[in-house]
């Protein structure tokens, strides 16, 4: 059975989810950023609200609604191409995530759109500035390698994009470090 949950986006979540689904009795077969597939086949009406219990005390929310399961799948895919592969996209969105999800982009964009009131489209930008500031505090990359890192056609593309975003150019941002980044399931 698998199940999805929402805001388990790194590796610590997985581990914590892993951990909490083990101490209540239930085998995980796979974890994975957004998504448990478990040995049980089904679960009970009680043991559905016991992990939805336990999880919620770590920010943890499971997902029973398929159009918000299929908005987390589409997070969980957009998380893991910024913030966890090393390779840039080598597609277009549209065409990584009906391929990613064997789902229509069509659909997929208006599921998102109507859960989130959202666009993927800003969504995935918001991920990629997210991460242009990860790297900007690191300090170990040019505003020039982060801008081929993250597939965008230019430094100014990137600083554009970053200011209209964040209200801050990249070198602003570097400069007054102490602002404040959001989580990733934050955005």
């Amino acid at each position: 059975m698998k199940l999805y949950i929402k805001n388990m986006v790194c590796n610590r979540c997985k581990m914590v989810v892993k951990t909490e689904l083990e101490q209540l009795g239930f085998n995980p077969v796979s974890v994975q950023l957004g998504k448990v597939e478990l040995l049980q086949e089904t679960l009970s009406t009680t043991q559905s609200e016991t992990i939805k219990e336990k999880l919620n005390k770590f920010g943890f929310e499971l997902l029973t609604d398929k159009k918000k399961q299929l908005t987390e799948q589409i997070k969980t895919a957009i998380i893991e191409l910024i913030h966890y592969q090393t390779e840039p996209l080598k597609s277009n969105l549209s065409d990584y995530l009906s391929k990613k999800l064997n789902t229509e982009y069509a659909y997929l964009s208006a599921v998102f759109s109507e859960t989130e009131q959202s666009t993927i489209e800003k969504y995935f930008i918001q991920q990629k500035i997210e991460k242009v500031k990860e790297l900007l505090t690191y300090g170990e990359h040019s505003l020039s390698e982060i801008a081929f890192q993250l597939n965008y056609s230019s430094v100014a593309h990137l600083s554009t994009q970053f200011k209209k975003v964040s209200g801050q150019t990249p070198s602003e941002y570097k400069a007054f470090q102490h602002t404040i980044r959001k989580t990733l399931d934050e955005i």
